[in-house]
């Protein structure tokens, strides 16, 4: 099985890709090349910063978003955003501006809004995980590190949520596509389940 890790310059690729080895992987490629993604057999796409700066630096990189589609929409890759990874699946991101993302998971990220006086912006530190339906996401405690999430436009794809003074979207899920807000590398023996189960998924 071919496994790549998106390199566009805006993730921890060396965590990433050691908790992926951990969960089973037999490797792992590290790579920014668009004809190794749209050759992949699973592809994981990291993301820490800014929804922007993050959209803006994958299509900067010529070729590499329409091998991402290629992949995954086209030949039905199963595919693992993971935080601002999973943020740009969407129809847009509100974080410094209006920003276009991937547009695969029907919806906006917009910032955090606690109900709560008491909880911060950024989240910072773990949740319990609530699942939701079949697929890779479990119960559990994840580790968190965001100031904005994901709103999907339909709850057919979210399959988990956080309490996080109101519910938060922890995780959504269409056809080949899997996003998680928390970080599975950061989330020890929940987020190596996690990514192992990513890893045998077959949609």
């Amino acid at each position: 099985m071919s496994l790549v890790l998106v390199d566009y310059g805006a993730g921890n690729l060396r965590s990433a890709a050691n908790a992926l080895l951990a969960a089973g992987a037999a490797r792992v490629e590290v790579t920014s090349a668009p004809e190794r993604v749209a050759a992949a057999e699973r592809i994981v796409l990291p993301g820490v910063g800014a929804f922007g700066a993050c959209i803006g630096a994958i299509r900067a990189i010529a070729g590499l978003e329409e091998a991402l589609g290629e992949a995954v929409r086209a030949k039905g890759r199963p595919f693992l955003g993971i935080c601002v990874g999973m943020q740009l699946l969407a129809e847009e991101g509100h974080e410094f501006g209006v920003h276009r993302g991937l547009g695969w998971i029907p919806g906006r990220v917009e910032r955090l809004e606690p109900g709560a006086a008491a909880l911060k912006v950024p989240q910072i530190g773990w949740n319990s995980v609530r699942a939701q339906g079949a697929g890779p996401v479990e119960d559990g405690w994840a580790y968190f590190v965001h100031s904005y999430a994901l709103r999907a436009a339909t709850d057919r794809d979210i399959v988990a949520r956080i309490d996080y003074g109101g519910a938060v979207v922890a995780a959504v899920q269409r056809d080949t596509v899997l996003g998680v807000q928390f970080h599975p590398e950061k989330s020890q023996r929940y987020g190596l389940g996690l990514l192992a189960r990513f890893l045998a998924w077959r949609p």
